[in-house]
């Protein structure tokens, strides 16, 4: 036995020190982990089942029993109409999970999650972020073009009782954002405790398409969270954290745990976020029907793409349409994920029945141009490595280095490779700060109708290759980084300073 775990611990060894030493050969950040002990080796070894092993295999979803009508975030209204500003305070608090039994939560504006933000391309608006924690924290615009300096990045600190404004113009389409801290070492667990919520962007165009959009009627946001309660019922993230990503048993959507959500004989939009510290959701009705998505994380695609599943990685968010019309009250209804788990059942209200109506054929008029796909590669990164070990070019985050420069305004195309290590290597979700880029190609092929449209976050499975149109319309310093949020805060992460 012990010679079994010497052998393995050995290979691991290898695979961590080739993560350490692929990428660009000149740099000179190494990591011995040769001299292990066999008490190191072991704990190593299980790292490894908890690390890749969780990720190909993840500790499964317990079902919803549907007891619970899903809550939904409040509309946040701004404080002044005139001058558009709207207050945020990230606080802490206790909530009713469980019945009868309070746990330890954060929020924003509340004790667990935060508000809905709505939004109008055009408009100058405030941010008013306050911090009623006991630690530091950031206010990260997930999605938002926004100047460097409003990001909220880890460089963009809001310390206990300080409040900051964040001063902007929305100057960008209709979207489903979000925001969530960004804290250099607390990121992943402020997010586990709570801190998260939702940006709604319109323009003028998507306010002509009749698309389904009554808040809590026919147009719903899902926030999907997995988590590991502790025995008292608590969101312990020191015990429930792994360095290769965190995965719980427990579904919250929009904190509700076993819920459903009641609608009517009617097309109803559901824009699903992916809140998730580390887990992946492949989103199927249980009937096999197919529904309709009509936006990715940036915004509505150009027509409404036919599919019976969806795949979001942690960041990222779709918008799909339902249509409940051919069902009556006893329909079993539910959203699935992958295995089989029931995430979300739904209850059929047939007093809410409408006349369901068709959904536009063209939503919008995005491209990828002919001159964005014959722009020569200017930036290439290669993603490598698990648990504590991850880098992108060989390296880890380092706040004072910037890694690249790029114009404002000027397109660029980066090159993104998720190297295999000797396990076969994982799914990476990529995200880069500031800015909406389009795909370009995936191993030189069309990305898949699914994804051509505006992005933030792309998953990039081991061995494949990425080519991105990335642009920034805004000046300052921004992050990119795998959003398996331990990952990030593991050192896979760098910095493009925007002139």
């Amino acid at each position: 036995m012990k010679s079994t775990i010497l052998i393995t611990g050995i290979l691991l060894s290898a695979a961590i020190m080739g993560a350490c030493s692929a990428g660009d050969s000149g740099s000179t950040d190494t990591m011995d982990h040769s001299n292990m002990s066999d008490e190191e080796i072991q704990k190593t070894n299980g790292e490894m089942e908890n690390g890749h092993m969780s990720h190909t295999n993840p500790l499964a979803l317990n079902d919803s029993s549907g007891e619970n009508e899903l809550a939904l975030p409040p509309l946040l209204k701004p404080q002044n109409n005139k001058e558009n500003i709207y207050t945020i305070t990230a606080q802490s608090g206790e909530t009713e999970i469980f019945d009868g039994i309070q746990t330890k939560t954060l929020g924003y504006n509340g004790s667990f999650l935060g508000p809905v933000i709505q939004v109008n391309e055009g408009e100058k608006i405030t941010f008013r972020t306050k911090n009623e924690l006991d630690e530091k924290t950031t206010f990260h615009w997930h999605g938002v073009e926004i100047p460097g300096i409003g990001d909220g990045g880890p460089h963009n600190y809001v310390n206990p009782g300080e409040s900051k404004d964040v001063k902007f113009t929305v100057n960008q389409g209709a979207a489903t954002l979000w925001f969530h801290p960004h804290p250099e070492g607390s990121t992943a667990a402020q997010v586990y405790q709570g801190l998260a919520g939702l940006i709604y962007v319109e323009d003028e165009q998507s306010k002509t398409l009749h698309l389904p959009n009554e808040y809590g009627i026919n147009d719903f946001p899902l926030i999907f969270q997995d988590k590991q309660f502790d025995d008292n019922r608590q969101l312990n993230y020191k015990f429930a954290m792994n360095d290769d990503g965190t995965i719980g048993d427990t579904l919250l959507i929009n904190g509700t745990i076993n819920p459903k959500l009641t609608v009517g004989k009617e097309k109803v939009r559901l824009r699903l976020v992916n809140g998730s510290n580390a887990r992946n959701y492949t989103y199927q009705l249980n009937t096999g029907d197919a529904f309709q998505q009509i936006a990715t994380d940036g915004g509505l695609i150009n027509e409404p793409n036919k599919l019976r599943e969806i795949t979001l990685t942690p960041g990222e968010r779709a918008e799909i349409i339902v249509d409940f019309s051919k069902y009556d009250a006893n329909s079993e209804i539910a959203l699935l994920n992958e295995n089989g788990a029931i995430l979300l059942p739904f209850n059929i209200d047939e007093q809410k029945s409408s006349n369901p109506s068709d959904i536009p054929t063209n939503l919008n008029d995005y491209s990828v141009t002919n001159e964005e796909r014959n722009l020569p590669v200017s930036k290439k990164l290669e993603l490598f490595g698990m648990d504590n070990m991850v880098t992108i070019n060989n390296k880890q985050f380092d706040m004072n280095r910037i890694d690249f420069t790029q114009k404002q305004g000027e397109t660029e195309i980066w090159e993104i490779y998720n190297k295999p290590d000797m396990m076969g290597g994982m799914t990476h979700p990529f995200h880069i700060h500031g800015t909406q880029f389009k795909i370009v190609s995936i191993d030189g092929q069309e990305p898949p109708v699914s994804e051509q449209g505006w992005k933030d976050t792309v998953a990039i499975d081991a061995g494949e290759t990425f080519k991105l149109a990335v642009k920034f319309n805004n000046k300052g310093i921004y992050m990119f980084h795998c959003h398996i949020l331990e990952h990030e805060e593991n050192g896979m992460m760098g910095q493009v300073e925007v002139k």
